[in-house]
């Protein structure tokens, strides 16, 4: 699994980062963010290229995997 560290990032750096790492891959990628508008972007990027979206609460951070 494809790992995407953008925690403390200003966007739209992570949806970029993101759009980056599922880029012609099949396996799930994990994306970190820590705040959550930072959630709900590269959520509703992912949804919207059609991907599976699961997002857990980690303490003050979320882990958003991405599946095909």
């Amino acid at each position: 699994m494809k790992e995407v560290d953008a925690r403390g990032l200003s966007c739209p750096e992570p949806i970029m980062m993101t759009a980056e790492a599922i880029k012609g891959t099949t396996e799930p990628v994990k994306v970190l963010v820590s705040e959550p508008h930072q959630r709900t972007n590269v959520e509703k990027f992912a949804k919207d290229k059609g991907k599976k979206v699961t997002v857990t609460e980690k303490g003050s951070e979320f882990e958003i995997v991405i599946e095909s």
